[in-house]
């Protein structure tokens, strides 16, 4: 059975040509505190959000402290010309001091590599993907393709990009962007408006039977578009949902639509 999901997963994986992403909306220095909660809103940990340009990529981190030394950091590179691209992704999390798990890919030469402690200790897995360039990203590399293509999906258009996903095996599935509408949200005792986008795994209905992938919610801010919150899998696609606030501290309410009238 494991050999025939895989079958699946890799039929799951294969696109036509893609187009490139134009840069619509430049990305320039940034500093924010973005909060970790659950779905109900209860407080998992706070987070720090650096963006910085550094020569000709744009680099970001975000790290988050769960309390009790449990730590996760996020960093990413981008260029943002000729083109939009992603160049460099890496998550890792550890508890008391302790490597709990690493996930990181090098998108120029496509070798992604994975680390995650289990019973028997720390297991490795590297992989040579095939990447798409300008058209693959990970993680917070999925708010930023948002942003520069906000008009397009605004008029309705769904577009299919490929992220590299951990399993924790290193794979590469296409996956559907698309755009839901404004919503409103308590955020930091405000209430905030924000343009819906969701991203979809498309993977065979089949294989939906055996494993369960969790949508991905993205808000950003009217233009000129800028992150606002992020609900979605802690890392793996199969684990916790939990919520990102772009602020810290107050309420964190449930995403609601606004009235169209």
């Amino acid at each position: 059975m494991k050999t025939g999901l895989c079958a699946l997963f890799l039929l799951a994986t294969a696109a036509g040509p893609l187009e490139a992403i134009e840069l619509t909306q430049p990305g320039g220095v940034l500093h924010g505190y973005p909060a970790m909660v659950n779905l109900t809103g209860k407080k998992l940990g706070r987070g720090e959000f650096t963006q910085e340009m550094q020569g000709k990529l744009l680099r970001i981190e975000i790290s988050y402290d769960l309390n009790n030394g449990h730590q996760i950091v996020e960093k990413a590179s981008f260029q943002q010309r000729p083109e939009v691209a992603q160049k460099e992704w890496s998550w890792q999390e550890h508890n008391g001091g302790t490597l709990v798990r690493r996930y990181a890919i090098d998108f120029d030469s496509g070798k992604a590599t994975a680390e995650k402690r289990e019973k028997n200790g720390l297991r490795h897995w590297s992989e040579q993907l095939k990447i798409e360039p300008g058209q693959t990203f990970a993680g917070f590399g999925f708010t930023l393709a948002l942003q520069n293509l906000r008009d397009r999906l605004h008029k309705g258009e769904a577009i299919t990009l490929k992220a590299v996903g951990f399993m924790p095996k290193p794979r590469v599935v296409p996956v559907k962007l698309s755009y839901h509408g404004v919503d409103r949200m308590s955020m930091s005792e405000r209430v905030l408006r924000g343009e819906h986008f969701m991203v979809q795994a498309e993977i065979p209905a089949v294989l939906k039977l055996f494993i369960k992938i969790s949508d991905t919610s993205i808000w950003l801010t009217p233009p000129p578009s800028s992150f606002l919150r992020y609900e979605g899998p802690l890392a793996e696609p199969t684990e916790q949902v939990v919520r990102v606030d772009l602020t810290s501290g107050g309420e964190s309410g449930r995403a609601r639509p606004v009235d169209k009238q």
